[in-house]
């Protein structure tokens, strides 16, 4: 089937108590390992680029990269979605090339600001059937061009909520609630550590997330800086040659509470990227004859695969959810 927005799956998100896993890509073996662990686990997914990767890739190409994907994945209901746009000609670029969802981040200015911007946005998406999400709350750490410093992040105010998706009209709403960017989400003086040294992160605000679904019940809502940043992936990093110290993530457990709760979209990229890193990193100092990059990216995009599949099944709980998604979107959405 051809690309969809994201409306239905959020739809059976919502009801069914799960997430769509939405998955940062940047070249053709990080695409086949998430849509291949997708159409295996028969699972909805959402594949995003941020202003960053377009830069590095080139939008033509991603594009063409996601189109072989649907191509070779009829069966799984796949959203091509831009992450962290920050302005409007950025959203239009994407929209009049092929994405299907959009999101514009005007979260860092005011707030009658940030209502204007987005809803300039939305009425331009919305005339081509492109959803939208939007963002109340800034998040810490290093996403692309996405800096804040720790501190500086401000959890999203609920009381907020329901005045901004009535004015803007975005289709979901990514908030703060705790999570943060990058691979050093937390600095060690916001963590404590366990008997084996490894930091532990406070946790996640639920209160903040609950306010927030009482004030605008129904309304898809989005996680971003989830990444769990797996300790096994870091040591492997660290063995083999890398310097990754105090790196920690977002407890899965916690993910998986909000999956169930009213979490339809849950981004993730950074653990995409060490998985790939450590494996790169392992296979150069196992092989250092070899310069063949088919032979070191193999194992890396089986590991993105294998990445995706845990999460997916383990954090998100989307799998088996690709054919009634795509029953919604046939009944209820597709023009």
């Amino acid at each position: 089937m051809p690309l969809m927005n994201t409306k239905a799956m959020f739809d059976k998100a919502y009801n069914g108590g799960y997430a769509i896993g939405a998955f940062n890509v940047n070249n053709m073996e990080i695409v086949q390992g998430i849509t291949e662990a997708a159409g295996e686990l028969k699972a909805p997914v959402i594949l995003q680029v941020s202003k960053g990767a377009r830069a590095y890739a080139n939008h033509t190409y991603l594009v063409k990269l996601v189109e072989a994907a649907v191509k070779e994945n009829p069966d799984i209901p796949i959203a091509l979605h831009l992450d962290h746009g920050d302005t409007f000609e950025l959203c239009k670029d994407c929209i009049d090339g092929g994405f299907t969802s959009v999101m514009i981040d005007a979260s860092s200015k005011p707030y009658e600001e940030n209502v204007e911007l987005t809803s300039k946005v939305v009425e331009y998406a919305h005339k081509y059937d492109v959803t939208v999400e939007a963002e109340l709350g800034t998040l810490a750490g290093i996403e692309d061009e996405v800096q804040v410093e720790h501190g500086a992040e401000a959890y999203t105010k609920p009381e907020e909520v329901e005045d901004f998706v009535k004015k803007t009209g975005c289709d979901s709403l990514a908030i703060a609630i705790g999570t943060s960017h990058g691979a050093y989400k937390f600095t060690p003086e916001q963590c404590t550590r366990n008997a084996e040294g490894i930091l532990v992160p406070p946790p996640l605000k639920f209160e903040v997330l609950e306010a927030c679904m009482k004030n605008i019940p129904g309304f898809p809502i989005v996680l971003h800086g989830s990444s769990s940043v797996p300790q096994e992936f870091v040591k492997m990093v660290n063995q083999y040659g890398g310097k990754m110290p105090d790196a920690v993530g977002i407890p899965e457990e916690q993910l998986r509470k909000a999956a169930t709760l009213a979490v339809c979209k849950i981004n993730i990229d950074s653990d995409i990227r060490l998985a790939m890193t450590g494996n790169i990193r392992k296979y150069f100092a196992e092989h250092p004859d070899h310069f063949d990059p088919r032979q070191y990216l193999k194992p890396a995009r089986q590991a993105v695969k294998d990445m995706v599949a845990h999460k997916i099944k383990n954090v998100l709980g989307c799998n088996g959810h690709a054919e009634e998604t795509v029953k919604v979107w046939n009944e209820k959405y597709k023009k």
